[in-house]
C-alpha cells in the first residue's frame, strides 16, 4: 500500500512540474505571440530585458562591421548599408537576402531572440542596389504638383526593397531647400513647405496607409510588401546659413513652424514610424542635442510616437571638433531623445559610454525604457517579430518593367520647359523625329550616372553606363526618331564641325557632375566645365535645345539668348525615355518650377515672396505644349469644324438664292 502511495504521489508530483513548466512556457513566450495586444507584447518583453539587452536594440552598425556572433552577444537592434554598402558588387536581390538573414539568424539567437530591423537610404528608389529602378530625385518629383504620383513611387520603391529582404528606409527627406547652394537641396521637394506637406504621401505609398481607427503619431506598417519609412532631418536643415551643409538655420521660432515644421506634422498623421534627426543646428543649439524639439516638441506636442534615429554619426558631430568627447555626445543625443544611434562603426565604446552613465544615475532607466519601447513598437507594427526572415518571393520585383515605365511617367512630368523658340511664333518643340540628321551633344546626353545624380550605387554616385541598368537620354533619342533618322552624337563638338554637317536641329545635354551632401555645397552652382562651350559652339550655329540635368537651379541666365529651347531635366534617374517622351512631342510638357530659378549667385538666397525677389524664371513657372497627338486631333477637329461651316454658308446661300428666285 505504502509502495502504491508513493508512486501515486511521484505521478502527482511530475504532473504539476509538467504542468507548471508549461505555464511558464506559456508564459515566456507572451511577447512572441501575435495575438496578444501590442501594449502587452511590449510590456512583457521589456520586463525580460537586461540593461544590457535594451542597450543593444538602441544601436545601429554598419553591416561592415557586423555578423551573426556581433548580433547575437551585444543584442544589437538594427544593421544598415550605408551610402554605396553592398554585400558585392552588383550583387543581385538574393544576394542581399542571404546576407540580411545571416544577420537576422544572429540575432535571432540571442538569449530572447528580438529580431533586428535592417535599413538602407532608398531615396530615389532602392538606389543602393544594381539593377533597381531610380526614380527622378525629389527637386524634380516637386515640379509635379502631384502626391498621387509620389505615392505610387513610394509603393514601388517599397517592393524592390522588400525583393532584397530590407524592411526599412531612411526617406522621404522633408527638407524645404532655401538656398540651392546646399549639397542636398535636390533631396527636397520645394522652397515651399505647402509643395513639400503635399508630397508626403510619399510615405503611405512606402508604409501603407494607415487604418480609419488609428491613433495619431502611432508607427504603421502594412505587411510584408511595405518598408518602415524614415520622415528626416528633423528640423530646419534645408535652411542653413548660405546653404552650408550641417551648418546653422537661423530662424526664429514662427519661422520654424511656418516653413521647416509642416511636413513633419503631416508625417506623423499619415504614421510615419521613424524620424532622423539633422546634423544642422537651429540657432546655434545642435539638432542631435536639442531636447526641447527632440523630446519637447517632436514626442510630446506633435505625440509622435515612433522612434527616433540619428544621423551616420550624427552624435559625434555634438561637439567641435568632431568625436571630440564622445562619451558627452552620448550622453547630450540620449537626454534629448535619441532612441537609435546610427553609431555606425564604434559599436562597443557607445555601448560601453552608454552603459557607465545609466549606472552612473546620469542618464535615468525611464529614458533608455522610452527608447527601447518606442524601437520595439515599430518592430512589433510591423510584424517582425511574426517575418523575421527574408525570402525571395519579391525578387522580380527589382527593376520590374512596371516599376520603370512609372519612373518614365515620373520623368515626364517632371520635367520643365523653361524657353520654346527664339520669339513665340516659331517654336522649336515637339522636334520632328523624321529629319535626314540630327546633332546630339554633351557630357550628360550618354551618362547613366550623371543622369541619376548622387545616392545613387555609391555614396556620391557615379559617371559612366556600367554600374547599373538604365537608359540614357542618347538611347533614348536614337528609340525615339524615325529608323531613317541619323543621329551623331559628340560630346564636345566644336565649332567647325557643326557648321559643315547640315544638321536639322540638336539636342545638347549639359549639367552639373554628380555628388552628395558636403560635397555638393557649391558658391557658384556652375555647370561642368565643358558645358558653356558646349551651347556656344552648337547652339549659335544650328536650332537647338539645351537639357539641364543638375540638381537644382544653375547658373545658365548668360547663355539663354543663344539657345532656341531650354528645358529643366533636374536628375531623372535611370529612365532617359522619359525625357525624349515629351522632346518629341508624345506627351506634352506639364512641369512647373517648384524652385526659383535665380539670375545670379548674388541674389542668393532667394525664395518665393522675398521683397528682392527678382528671379530668371519665377516659382511656378513653366510652359506647357500639347502632344502631337492631341495637336493632331485639333487640327482635325479645327478642319471638320471649318468644312461644316463652309457647308452651312453655302446651304444658306443657295437656300436665299431659292426663296429670291420663287418671289420673282
Amino acid at each position: 500500500m505504502s509502495r502504491a502511495l508513493v508512486h501515486l504521489l511521484g505521478v502527482l508530483w511530475v504532473c504539476w512540474w509538467l504542468a507548471s513548466t508549461g505555464e511558464a512556457q506559456t508564459e515566456y513566450l507572451r511577447y512572441k505571440d501575435p495575438k496578444q495586444p501590442v501594449a502587452t507584447r511590449i510590456k512583457d518583453l521589456m520586463s525580460r530585458m537586461t540593461l544590457e539587452e535594451k542597450i543593444g536594440q538602441m544601436v545601429q552598425i554598419d553591416r561592415s562591421v557586423a555578423n551573426d556572433k556581433v548580433m547575437k552577444t551585444s543584442f544589437i537592434g538594427s544593421v544598415l548599408s550605408g551610402g554605396g554598402s553592398e554585400p558585392l558588387p552588383k550583387a543581385t536581390a538574393e544576394d542581399w537576402v542571404n546576407m540580411i538573414n545571416e544577420f537576422q539568424k544572429g540575432a535571432l539567437e540571442s538569449r530572447l531572440g528580438i529580431p533586428m530591423i535592417y535599413g538602407i537610404d532608398a531615396v530615389h528608389g532602392h538606389n543602393n542596389v544594381y539593377n533597381a529602378t531610380i526614380f527622378p530625385h525629389n527637386v524634380g518629383l516637386g515640379c509635379t504638383r502631384d502626391p498621387d504620383l509620389a505615392e505610387r513611387i513610394g509603393a514601388a520603391t517599397a517592393l524592390e526593397v522588400r525583393a532584397t529582404g530590407i524592411p526599412y528606409v531612411f526617406a522621404p527627406c522633408i527638407a524645404v531647400c532655401r538656398d540651392p547652394r546646399w549639397g542636398r537641396c535636390y533631396e527636397s521637394y520645394s522652397e515651399d513647405a505647402k509643395i513639400v506637406q503635399e508630397m508626403t504621401a510619399i510615405i503611405p505609398g512606402l508604409q501603407g496607409s494607415i487604418p480609419a481607427n488609428s491613433r495619431k503619431g502611432f508607427p504603421y506598417v502594412g505587411g510584408k510588401t511595405k518598408v518602415a519609412a524614415c520622415a528626416k532631418h528633423f528640423v530646419g536643415d534645408g535652411g542653413t546659413a548660405k546653404g552650408i551643409n550641417e551648418n546653422n538655420t537661423l530662424i526664429d521660432w514662427h519661422g520654424l513652424l511656418s516653413i521647416h515644421m509642416p511636413a513633419y506634422s503631416d508625417s506623423i498623421i499619415k504614421g510615419v514610424s521613424t524620424v532622423m534627426v539633422s546634423y544642422s543646428s537651429w540657432n546655434g543649439v545642435k539638432m542631435h542635442a536639442n531636447r526641447d524639439l527632440v523630446t519637447g516638441f517632436l514626442k510630446n506636442t506633435l505625440k509622435f510616437k515612433g522612434f527616433v534615429i540619428s544621423d551616420w554619426q550624427g552624435i559625434d558631430r555634438i561637439t567641435s571638433p568632431m568625436d571630440s568627447n564622445y562619451t558627452y555626445s552620448v550622453q547630450a543625443s540620449i537626454e534629448a531623445g535619441v532612441d537609435m544611434v546610427m553609431v555606425p562603426y564604434k559599436y562597443d565604446e557607445f555601448i560601453q559610454d552608454l552603459t557607465l552613465l545609466v549606472k552612473s544615475n546620469i542618464i535615468p532607466m525611464e529614458r533608455i525604457d522610452d527608447a527601447v519601447e518606442r524601437i520595439l513598437l515599430v518592430k512589433f507594427t510591423m510584424g517582425l517579430f511574426e517575418n523575421p526572415l527574408a525570402d525571395t518571393s519579391l525578387v522580380n520585383e527589382l527593376g520590374s518593367q512596371e516599376h520603370r515605365d512609372l519612373a518614365r511617367e515620373a520623368v515626364r512630368k517632371t520635367l520643365v520647359l523653361l524657353k520654346n523658340g527664339k520669339n513665340e511664333s516659331t517654336p522649336l518643340l515637339p522636334l520632328p523625329k523624321k529629319v535626314p540628321k540630327i546633332l546630339v551633344a554633351g557630357s550628360h546626353a550618354d551618362n547613366l550616372g550623371y543622369q541619376c545624380g548622387g545616392w545613387t550605387i555609391k555614396w556620391q554616385g557615379f559617371s559612366g553606363n556600367s554600374d547599373t541598368r538604365g537608359t540614357t537620354i542618347l538611347g533614348a533619342i536614337k528609340s525615339a526618331v524615325d529608323p531613317s533618322t541619323e543621329v551623331v552624337f559628340r560630346d564636345n563638338p566644336d565649332n567647325e564641325f557643326v557648321k559643315s554637317n547640315n544638321f536639322e536641329y540638336a539636342v545638347v545635354v549639359v549639367g552639373e557632375p554628380p555628388y552628395a551632401e558636403t560635397a555638393g555645397d557649391s558658391t557658384t552652382l556652375t555647370m561642368t566645365e565643358s558645358g558653356p562651350n558646349v551651347i556656344n559652339n552648337v547652339c549659335g550655329t544650328v536650332r537647338c535645345v539645351v537639357v539641364i540635368i543638375s540638381g537644382r537651379p544653375i547658373v545658365i541666365e548668360p547663355y539663354v539668348s543663344t539657345i532656341d529651347a531650354l528645358v529643366a531635366a533636374w536628375l531623372p534617374g535611370t529612365e532617359g525615355q522619359g525625357v525624349t517622351d515629351v522632346l518629341f512631342g508624345d506627351y506634352g510638357f506639364t512641369g512647373k518650377l517648384a524652385r526659383t530659378w535665380f539670375k545670379s549667385v548674388d541674389q542668393l538666397p532667394m525664395n518665393v515672396g522675398d521683397p528682392h525677389y527678382d528671379p530668371l524664371y519665377p516659382f511656378g513657372f513653366g510652359l506647357t505644349t500639347e502632344s502631337v497627338k492631341d495637336l493632331v486631333a485639333r487640327s482635325t477637329s479645327a478642319a471638320t469644324g471649318v468644312r461644316a461651316s463652309i457647308f452651312t454658308i453655302m446651304l444658306t446661300l443657295f437656300i436665299a438664292l431659292y426663296l429670291t428666285g420663287m418671289q420673282n
